[in-house]
């Protein structure tokens, strides 16, 4: 099968998956997006199980993507400064150029819940951000216990609803209306800093 029409065909799902939900993921929907002939997402993804699957695994490769473009050619951020900018350039992904690909990857999660296939298949995406957040905590050279991933992994994920509703009401009061405010607040939250 011909990989670039794959690929074509996997960013229009998330696309639609993004945009219309778990309903509007149809086969046609993902033809007329691709722009490519009726038929075609069937040939490649021929039941609705797999063009879920399909979206699943490019949603991952895409996050991947954009965290080592963020990370850049080291080791990762060092000290907390790095790491805060870090995971505010992650959340402005989510709000801006990532938001079809969350918003389908939130919908997948919905998805996973009658799906126990599904539940699987992103158990080890979810999972492995509770270790990268650990990862880029030991990098940064600030406590990197499970208990303090644990509580960044899950205040980061909690506000991506917020982050894409967009609601400046509710931003403002999450203190998501700064983004770089808000990743450093929530490390001194997380981590304080010891006093001298």
């Amino acid at each position: 099968m011909n990989q670039d029409r794959r690929d074509r065909l996997r960013d229009a799902a998330v696309a639609v998956l993004g945009e219309a939900g778990g309903r509007g993921l149809t086969h046609r929907a993902v033809d007329a997006a691709a722009e490519v002939p009726l038929g075609t997402a069937k040939n490649y993804f021929p039941s609705r199980d797999a063009l879920l699957r399909a979206v699943a695994e490019r949603c991952l490769e895409q996050y991947r993507a954009v965290a080592a473009a963020l990370a850049g050619a080291g080791p990762g951020p060092s000290g907390r400064a790095e790491l805060a900018a870090f995971l505010a350039g992650l959340l402005r992904d989510v709000a801006g150029p990532g938001r079809p690909r969350t918003l389908a990857y939130l919908e997948l999660q919905t998805e996973a819940t009658r799906r126990p296939w599904l539940a699987a298949l992103l158990d080890p995406i979810a999972a492995g951000d509770f270790a990268a957040h650990r990862h880029l905590l030991a990098t940064a050279g600030l406590p990197a216990g499970p208990g303090t991933a644990r509580t960044l992994t899950l205040a980061l994920h909690g506000a991506l609803p917020h982050l894409l509703a967009g609601a400046p009401g509710t931003l403002t009061a999450a203190g998501l209306d700064d983004l770089n405010t808000f990743t450093r607040g929530l490390l001194d939250a997380v981590c304080p800093e010891e006093a001298p």
